[in-house]
């Protein structure tokens, strides 16, 4: 199978040129998880996904060095180096090209130039279609989940992605799963600071000087929750199930991440990644 019969050949672009707040116009409206950055002359040369969102929403730095998101320039926020495969390529070259650069979408050229893109989505629809009864969840599933509890700030939430390099993280609350939350969960949030992009409180506190004074400090810290802004209906799945099963459950609730358990315990998850590379 070659990538042209699995590609999809409607492609989001945006100028680089352009604002924050006009990708994630275009995601919102489409429903889609990533744009295609092009210059002047309309050479695709970056593309920004709801992970770019997410970094950038993480705001490190000084207060005073900080803006609201959406008014930042799209060339700030995108993964430069773009990535692309031939149209005539194998489809394991794509998926090999995705586990090896971390990437969750690969644009298509041929010779006329872009011509579509591949992403995990795609890949994980032609597992369900033509990978029935080859793995079980439990053979591709991730044993070791990283979670958080639902009181975490966002800050955190993001910081654990980040460190772990990953996209989805279960919520727990009191050894249960409580939610998810994955890059479109922090991406779109409501916030209402204008210029941090998160909501904060100033927080007071008393520290003592050198010389034994006591000074007051100030600090902002964020307000949102990992319980505000997680998906709480989560879709669970047995790990006995066939992983085609999985990855069709996947698509029907455009989701990427299924918790897997047992007996009511959470024993692993199983994301696009995971069905992916079930094709190699």
């Amino acid at each position: 199978m070659l990538v042209k019969d699995v590609m999809n050949d409607e492609v989001f672009l945006i100028q680089e040129t352009e604002q924050v707040a006009h990708a994630r116009k275009i995601m919102l409206k489409h429903g889609v998880s990533r744009v295609i950055v092009t210059d002047r002359d309309d050479n695709p040369i970056g593309i920004v996904t709801e992970k770019d969102l997410t970094r950038k929403l993480r705001g490190n730095g000084p207060t005073w060095k900080r803006r609201s998101i959406d008014t930042i320039s799209i060339r700030r926020v995108m993964s430069n180096g773009l990535i692309t495969i031939d149209a005539d390529s194998d489809l394991k070259e794509a998926v090999e090209t995705m586990l090896r650069d971390k990437i969750s979408s690969v644009p298509v050229v041929d010779d006329e130039g872009l011509a579509g893109i591949i992403t995990k989505t795609d890949l994980m629809k032609f597992y369900a279609s033509k990978f029935n009864s080859r793995w079980k969840v439990s053979d591709l599933m991730t044993e070791n989940v990283v979670t958080v509890n639902q009181n975490h700030t966002i800050t955190h939430v993001i910081s654990v992605m980040n460190e772990n390099n990953i996209d989805g993280l279960v919520v727990m609350f009191d050894n249960e799963i409580a939610g998810i939350i994955t890059p479109a969960n922090i991406s779109f949030a409501e916030v209402n600071d204008p210029d941090t992009g998160v909501s904060v409180e100033r927080v007071y506190f008393v520290r003592q000087g050198v010389e034994g004074e006591e000074k007051r400090k100030a600090r902002d810290i964020s307000m949102l929750t990992a319980e505000d802004i997680m998906t709480e209906d989560v879709v669970k799945i047995s790990k006995d199930i066939d992983a085609a099963e999985a990855a069709q459950l996947m698509c029907n609730n455009y989701i990427s991440h299924l918790p897997v358990v047992e007996d009511d315990s959470l024993v692993g998850i199983i994301t696009k990644t995971d069905i992916i590379k079930g094709i190699q």
